[in-house]
């Protein structure tokens, strides 16, 4: 199996290794030092080798960091963890702090004297990171200072780094060979004036050269470096065992070299040359000097876009991956009101029934799979020794996506196992409420998620309930399936544009009752125009996730005449389009669960 289920966090395992990092802390002089979810190359996923926050306080989610003074320990995470670090981390002994709303600058101004020294690993954050940092702390009389990482050396048993080979991405798929890409970022590069772009994120790499990796779980991605130039050739840095097969495939034009060369390769460029302030390492910043200039990586824009070859690949994949979630739901209504099911034979079934498809890659992130209430840790991960049963009376949140060749999907799906309480209904209905609001918006060029957001909440809201995570990411075409730079929350000003793809997954969550979300992917269209209307230029969506809601947590008598429409159009086309690809008993219960309201 892609899913594994073995306990990787231990509260116990955080006083000791806390006590060791302090005294290597004294040894260097230092009063604080600053541990993050992050790697060399600023993507959000780790490898296990580089899970530095985890090893040193069991806190295992996909983004957050822990400052450590000489008597604190604050572990910074977002909504989608609130619950989660309080059962992974050591109480006592490391304090769960709400970021965003509590800045990490702030906090360390509040404990710290007037010169006192805060240790950072110049690789583990970015440019914006360190200058958010040293606007507060060095008017404060503190002062930060690049060190080696403190961590490694106390992590013993550090997991090696992977060895698989990076492999090409055919031509068929990408829908635009490399080549053209390098012409035409380079274009871009020259009329800014800038001599060459340094690249860091492993899939703007992927994206560029058409390459795919295997360095991080569930995420096809290369971790390399790439420096491109203005006339569109290009240096990749990657382990040569891993990039040695590719030199055919890249072409003269792109040349291959080891990694302990990259900081050298560096330091020789001309300037100006561009650095993502938001996504490289701060270390960059010491070697260019004044040949630095801020701007976004060329690649992350284009890569958004998606070309009519990524996007036919993305519908294929969610067809492939629809009748494999079809035939999953209607076991699971079978199976589940027999009593005997946990979280992790619900997980595995799954897994199961997507590997039957013969053109699964992987799983594009851990399934996340809450009975009751694990449903409202929104980022649960079943392990054995968190295993629930599925119990009759209570909601199931399956969270899970596959990545195929042609595409990488993410779909959440709340079912009731038995029967719905009164609570369930209301609240689930609310949740679809605000995921129709967005998949019918139609809105103006130039608009961006934030001001989509609210639609998703807003029924939500009327009743006073909210839920702490984003209402939508962008996805990868076969890479990672967090994508940027658009994204539907309250801070997005990022413009949305026809191509880009995006999740659409409102929820809410009830702490130890029961957690909602739905979620389908979204790709922006350019709307057509309608009776009436003027000329100015409108978008709207197209769903490509083609999977039944649960009709028993539906209330019909507070929808909307044009929400009920919506949702028995979405239940005929998915009849229409999930229907050819299954039979039996999964073909028997999809014409129920997709029947009129």
């Amino acid at each position: 199996m892609f899913q594994t289920f073995e306990v990787t966090s231990d509260p116990g395992q955080g006083p000791a290794r806390l006590a060791a990092l302090r005294a290597a802390m004294a040894a260097e002089g230092l009063d604080a030092f600053i541990v993050p979810r992050a790697d060399a190359y600023q993507g959000e996923y780790v490898a296990p080798c580089d899970a530095r926050l985890a090893w040193l306080t069991g806190f295992t989610g996909s983004a957050g960091f822990c400052a450590v003074t000489a008597s604190e320990a604050g572990v910074f995470v977002d909504g989608r963890y609130r619950l989660q670090v309080k059962d992974q981390v050591a109480p006592g002994v490391f304090t769960p702090v709400d970021w965003p709303e509590v800045k990490l600058a702030d906090w360390l101004a509040a404990r710290l004297q007037k010169g006192a020294v805060v240790g950072i690993d110049p690789w583990l954050h970015t440019l914006d990171e360190v200058a958010a940092l040293a606007k507060v702390l060095t008017p404060a009389g503190i002062n930060l200072r690049e060190v080696g990482n403190l961590v490694d050396p106390l992590w013993t048993d550090r997991p090696t780094s992977g060895t698989a080979p990076f492999t090409a991405y055919p031509l068929e798929l990408a829908g635009e060979t490399a080549t053209a890409k390098r012409a035409r970022l380079a274009e871009d590069l020259k009329a800014a004036g800038h001599r060459a772009a340094v690249l860091t994120l492993p899939d703007s790499i992927a994206w560029l050269l058409n390459i795919r990796g295997h360095d991080l779980p569930h995420n096809p991605v290369p971790q390399s470096f790439a420096i491109l130039h203005d006339d569109g050739r290009c240096a990749l840095f990657a382990p040569p065992e891993k990039a040695a097969g590719l030199a055919a495939h890249l072409g003269p034009e792109v040349t291959l070299h080891g990694q302990d060369g990259f900081l050298k390769a560096v330091a020789a460029l001309e300037g100006p040359v561009r650095v993502d302030p938001k996504s490289a390492p701060q270390i960059l910043s010491g070697i260019l000097g004044d040949r630095l200039v801020k701007g976004e990586d060329p690649c992350v824009m284009p890569k958004a876009l998606k070309n009519p070859t990524e996007i036919a690949g993305a519908r294929a994949a969610h067809l492939r991956d629809g009748a494999a979630m079809v035939r999953f739901l209607a076991w699971l209504d079978a199976e589940a009101p027999k009593g005997g099911l946990t979280e992790i034979a619900v997980v595995t079934e799954l897994e199961r029934f997507r590997r039957a498809t013969n053109a699964l890659q992987d799983i594009s992130f851990e399934t996340i799979c809450g009975a009751g209430p694990h449903g409202a840790i929104v980022h649960y991960r079943v392990s054995t020794a968190t295993d629930r049963p599925v119990k009759p009376g209570e909601l199931l949140l399956v969270d899970s996506g596959g990545q195929y060749l042609d595409g990488t999907t993410d779909i959440t799906r709340t079912v009731i196992v038995g029967d719905a309480a009164p609570d369930h209904i209301a609240c689930y209905t609310r949740v679809l409420q605000g995921m129709i609001a967005v998949s019918r918006a139609r809105f103006p060029r130039g608009v961006g998620g934030q001001h989509l957001d609210a639609l998703a909440r807003f029924p939500l809201w009327t009743a006073g309930l909210d839920y702490d995570h984003g209402t939508g990411h962008g996805i990868g075409a076969y890479l990672s399936v967090h994508e940027g730079p658009q994204r539907i929350s309250r801070t997005s000003d990022v413009a949305l544009q026809a191509g880009m793809m995006l999740s659409n997954e409102p929820g809410y969550y009830r702490a130890g009752a029961f957690g909602i979300r739905i979620e389908n992917l979204l790709v922006v269209r350019d709307a057509p125009a309608l009776p009436g209307g003027d000329d100015r230029k409108m978008l709207d969506f197209e769903t490509l996730t083609f999977v039944p809601l649960d009709r028993r947590l539906i209330d019909k008598a507070v929808l909307a005449r044009a929400e009920r429409d919506w949702i028995d159009a979405y239940h005929a086309a998915t009849l229409a389009a999930i229907g050819p690809l299954v039979d039996g008993a999964a073909k028997d219960w999809l014409i129920a669960a997709c029947a009129p309201l």
